[in-house]
């Protein structure tokens, strides 16, 4: 099962908030390093969607080309 973006930036708001919130020391920073990892793999999981997109469109546009130069010999 893949994670969207939205999933991990709404863990990483969580952990900031929880951060925020944090009276000791090792819970606030524990709570920071969380964040830093959810946004992480936010920001790998947005990439991944904008490069998936790319490539459909690269593919789409070379088969379109194909299909023209296929129709016009």
């Amino acid at each position: 099962m893949s994670q969207t973006f939205e999933f991990y930036d709404a863990r990483a708001r969580e952990a900031a908030a929880e951060a925020k919130q944090a009276s000791l020391q090792n819970v606030k920073e524990r709570c920071i390093r969380a964040e830093k990892t959810w946004r992480g793999l936010a920001d790998q999981a947005r990439r991944v969607v904008l490069e998936r997109a790319k490539a459909e469109r690269e593919r789409a546009a070379r088969q379109e080309a194909e299909r023209g130069l296929n129709s016009a010999g």
